[in-house]
């Protein structure tokens, strides 16, 4: 396997880019980057020198990876989402030794034209609608909606809605996974059938 780049994206030297990952039209790689396997970057994609990007990641069009931004894999980056790395900037100070680290944990989903205020934690396959505002932690599973963004449910690893329950067990009805919902939390306890 290879990288495919097309001929108008620019990937400065130095930039580690694993098997099989695709970089398309007018996209720029900065040099201390590292990317996984098998991921895509879509049109006008940015990413920062001190980004780490893992496997099978889908970074759709027009999404800048900044500075201080942490993906694991399996993670989808919906078209326009915004990543942010200076929680109060000013255009006449200096603040690049104030970047907050942001952490997108493993299957999260973040819907287009969503904005993850730095400093932040997305939970594994966490689930953030088009348009949401994060400026907070978000719980594994958790899907989140709104301006700021607000828990509305559950998901599933396999990206439906689980069924709304306060608390107990509850079966996804595609793949029949089995979760267990508290108060505030999510746990996967069975794979399913």
């Amino acid at each position: 396997m290879s990288v495919q780049i097309h001929s108008s994206a620019i990937v400065d030297d130095g930039a580690e880019i694993g098997d099989g990952s695709r970089v398309w039209h007018f996209v720029h790689v900065c040099g201390k980057a590292r990317i996984g396997k098998n991921c895509s970057l879509g049109q006008n994609v940015f990413v920062g020198n001190d980004v780490v990007i893992g496997n099978n990641v889908k970074i759709q069009n027009n999404v800048s990876v900044f500075d201080a931004v942490r993906i694991e894999d399996d993670v989808f980056c919906g078209p326009s989402m915004v990543f942010t790395n200076v929680y109060n900037p000013r255009s006449a100070i200096v603040r690049k030794d104030e970047y907050r680290e942001t952490f997108v944990r493993k299957g999260a989903s973040l819907g287009a034209n969503c904005t993850i205020v730095c400093g932040t934690t997305i939970g594994e396959y966490a689930f953030v609608g088009a348009g949401a505002v994060v400026h907070r932690d978000v719980a594994p599973y958790a899907l989140m909606v709104g301006v700021p963004a607000r828990r509305a449910g559950w998901m599933c690893q396999c990206g439906v809605q689980l069924p709304k329950a306060k608390t107990g067990k509850v079966s996804c009805t595609s793949c029949s996974r089995i979760f267990q919902i508290e108060a505030d939390a999510c746990n996967l306890i069975s794979e399913g059938a």
